[in-house]
């Protein structure tokens, strides 16, 4: 296949340093990043404030239709491509209609309309990314200086999008979400309803007003206003954490079917984020979105962060017992101390402001699972899957295309002597475990793309067999597959069965977390 062709632009991310008091907010505007923009790409522009998507009103082909914002729904007329204008500046085309984003009648003054018109090529059609913090961008028109706005800081459907002089403002920042044609983006776009206002980067399937899922460490978030918010949802397997305003208020165990709600808020706007605790592969759980109480409201959802990470593994991924103060556990104690959201890889992926995934089972391994059992499956027959207990269940992943892939498989394979009856010897197990490996990256280099840095794990008596297959990656041309080993020094191993604390997940998500921030990965 022929590469797409690429431009790479430098765009200064400004850290922002808010002062919040008595209302009022300074900003120090400082350092830099970089971003890329694929000009054979399609995105989705989602405004930062509000969470809606940029939007030609209507779906209009016309000359001189406004730009808006509305709820994300990955249509046509939500994707923009970006057309190389020279000097750094670009043409935002809409799919739709062909046009380009345009400022009308050329004008210079704060409050000037942003239409679609036929491309002329004036520099009123031409805009340059100039970047915020978290990886958010704001559109520089060429002609005026001044940047794509909301009019008003709205959160409203249909609020117009205007030129307004450059203040960095939250209504003037903006995401590029890369979607793949007219179809499932990295979260899936719901016709309305709760699940509208819930952004989730997680393996989910929408049924009916639901979303189905098995993976530990889903998270859904949402923007709410008022004094209470409910929960709703139907597991009686898995347990959850509850934040509002990025304080836990509530732990959750196997709820069952219900509606939770938190109380005793102040009666303004606040953030909530529910997240599964546990890894529950034999069911599937259901979350029927947040509600709010009368008087209050569900807000638009929080934008999808512009970083992805993605982390496959085992039991030392998911968290498991991270939370005991003992080695020696029941199953229910290992259930109810496990928490996949304060496991070494979602505070890698938070740290770095990334959205993520932990894909990760205890007990199986990457050709051989703990101790021999459940021959015949290990971690490869489940990965493709969204619903871990449906047989030939396929996720599709629509546009996420992690940057960063993190694999750590190889504990269970090798922790236990092969027994009679296994179908390898030592030597044979460590062939068909180096073979399952390289398969298993061509696997993720062929979903991903050539630009994903996957980073595999070598630890304990598997870390030489890890290391070769990278190395063999590397030979092969692939530079992008990097070997990671895990320090074990200063680890207690005081969690269930002698699995990672919290405070070893800590120390190896600092340390993962500087081997990361050193790859070049252009975020």
């Amino acid at each position: 296949m022929k590469q797409r062709s690429r431009r790479r632009l430098s765009v200064a991310l400004a850290a922002v340093t808010a002062l919040l008091g008595a209302g009022v907010a300074v900003l120090n505007m400082t350092a830099a990043s970089a971003a890329t923009v694929d000009t054979s790409a399609w995105y989705v522009l989602v405004n930062r404030n509000s969470g809606r998507a940029l939007d030609v009103g209507g779906g209009s082909s016309a000359n001189g239709a406004n730009l808006v914002q509305w709820p994300r729904s990955n249509s046509a007329n939500q994707q923009f491509q970006f057309v190389d204008a020279g000097g750094g500046y670009y043409r935002l085309r809409a799919r739709h209609s062909g046009k380009v984003l345009d400022v009308y009648g050329r004008s210079a003054a704060d409050g000037g309309q942003i239409v679609q018109w036929a491309d002329n090529g004036g520099t009123n059609q031409q805009f340059r990314l100039a970047g915020s913090d978290g990886g958010y961008v704001r559109l520089v028109n060429r002609n005026s200086g001044k940047v794509a706005d909301v009019r008003g800081a709205s959160i409203a459907d249909g609020t117009g999008v205007v030129q307004w002089s450059d203040r960095n403002g939250r209504n003037q920042q903006w995401q590029l979400v890369r979607v793949d044609g007219v179809g499932p983006a990295s979260e899936p776009p719901a016709a309305g309803g709760v699940l509208s206002q819930v952004h989730t980067a997680g393996r989910v399937e929408i049924v009916g007003d639901t979303m189905r899922y098995s993976w530990p460490g889903v998270y859904f978030e949402g923007r709410f206003r008022g004094t209470r918010v409910g929960v709703v949802l139907n597991d009686p397997a898995a347990d959850y954490g509850v934040q509002v305003d990025g304080a836990s208020v509530a732990t959750l165990v196997t709820p069952g079917k219900t509606t939770r709600w938190v109380d005793g808020l102040s009666n303004t706007e606040h953030t909530v984020r529910l997240v599964k605790r546990n890894d529950t592969p034999w069911s599937s759980s259901e979350f029927g979105g947040f509600v709010a109480a009368p008087g209050g409201a569900i807000l638009a959802r929080p934008a999808a962060r512009s970083r992805q990470m993605e982390f496959i593994g085992d039991s030392l991924t998911v968290g498991y017992g991270n939370m005991s103060t003992s080695r020696d556990c029941t199953g229910d104690q290992v259930a109810r101390t496990t928490n996949t959201d304060l496991s070494y890889g979602a505070l890698t992926a938070r740290g770095l402001s990334a959205d993520y995934q932990i894909n990760a089972i205890s007990g199986k391994g990457m050709v051989r699972n703990y101790n021999g059992g459940d021959p015949g499956s290990d971690f490869r027959t489940f990965y493709d899957r969204a619903l871990l207990n449906v047989a030939g269940d396929v996720w599709n992943p629509g546009t996420w295309r992690p940057q960063v892939v993190v694999v750590y498989l190889g504990t269970n394979d090798f922790s236990t002597a092969v027994h009679p009856g296994e179908p390898w010897t030592a030597d044979g197990l460590s062939t068909a475990y180096r073979n399952a490996y390289t398969g298993f990256l061509q696997k993720l280099r062929t979903r991903y793309g050539a630009t994903t840095t996957i980073v595999a794990v070598g630890g304990g008596s598997f870390a030489d067999h890890v290391q070769q297959v990278v190395r063999q990656r590397n030979a092969a041309g692939d530079s992008r597959v990097r070997y990671w080993l895990l320090d074990g020094s200063g680890l207690e191993s005081s969690g269930c069965h002698f699995h990672f604390s919290a405070r070893d997940d800590r120390l190896i998500a600092d340390r993962l977390s500087a081997f990361v921030a050193g790859l070049s990965l252009g975020w």
